[in-house]
């Protein structure tokens, strides 16, 4: 068991830096971002082409498909804080589905509808727990996924920016009356998710379905990871990420459950939306 369970650490890693980003965006900038992992997925593929194709070292095609991927999400961004500035958070989180058909698509004519060989940027074991081996991945994920919640809850208690970037959230008409401007500020929000979904999906890629589908889907359990925090807690996205990459590692080994493992982020996003509205599911079926 306890094998099973780390061997899905460094896809809970994944799904918690993903929530983390997703938290980010819903408590910052009013929406639910969609198209987070189709950047980052659309990001890794052009990061393969330039390797593969372009003759580039690994890390420059990395650090380039990184930006590619933070400047496609930008320019989502770009379009949401010009034109729906005023819009719901409903509508703005149904927006970003065209991004993520149009990416998905695009990249099927681009790159094909195969899996891509991403290049392992931290190959190897790092350390043996139980006689487990886990991987340089697996720990750079929990590390990195820690790492940014840390990071992200200190810029917004601790700097001016974030300040700015809170007042912007909670109270978006009068912050813009004081003179913060919001489309700078909302626009660098979407480009710093881009960024960091973009180096975690690359980064695990090569240990992962690595086909475009399934890259982009990884929204389904990030979503379920964020959705622990009620898209407001940092900490409770990166529990909730590392348990369902660590649950699903589990049941992967036990032959008679195998199968779940690809529903489970579903069953918890219907446990955990069940869960928040049973008041009102309780009160209806009185």
């Amino acid at each position: 068991m306890l094998e099973g369970a780390l061997s899905g650490l460094a896809a809970g890693g994944l799904y918690a830096v993903l929530g983390v980003c997703l938290t980010l965006m819903s408590r910052l900038v009013r929406v639910v971002n969609f198209a987070q992992t189709a950047t980052g997925m659309f990001g890794g593929f052009c990061a393969v082409w330039l390797v593969t194709r372009g003759g580039l070292p690994v890390w420059l095609g990395s650090v380039i498909g990184v930006l590619i991927g933070g400047l496609l999400a930008a320019a989502i961004g770009w379009i949401a804080a010009t034109w729906l500035s005023e819009a719901s958070t409903t509508n703005r989180s149904a927006m970003t589905v065209g991004p993520l058909l149009l990416l998905v698509s695009l990249s099927f004519i681009l790159f094909g509808n195969k899996p891509q060989p991403f290049a392992p940027l931290v190959p190897g074991p790092a350390l043996v727990v139980g006689g487990v081996a886990i991987s340089w991945v697996a720990v750079v994920m929990v590390v990195m996924a820690v790492a940014v919640a840390g990071a992200v809850h200190w810029l917004l208690t601790h700097t001016s920016v974030g300040t700015r970037l809170r007042a912007l959230s909670e109270r978006p008409t009068t912050a813009e009356l004081l003179g913060i401007r919001s489309r700078p500020l909302s626009i660098a929000v979407w480009f710093v998710t881009g960024v960091v979904s973009s180096f975690a999906i690359i980064l695990v890629a090569p240990s992962q379905a690595n086909d475009a589908t399934s890259l982009a889907m990884l929204i389904v359990p990030a979503a379920a990871a964020a959705l622990l925090g009620g898209f407001r807690r940092l900490s409770l996205a990166v529990v909730g990420g590392l348990v369902l990459g660590m649950l699903s590692g589990l049941v992967a080994q036990i032959d008679g459950v195998a199968f779940i493992r690809n529903f489970l982020p579903f069953l918890l996003i219907v446990i955990l939306l069940l869960w928040t509205q049973r008041k009102e599911v309780w009160d209806a079926a009185r």
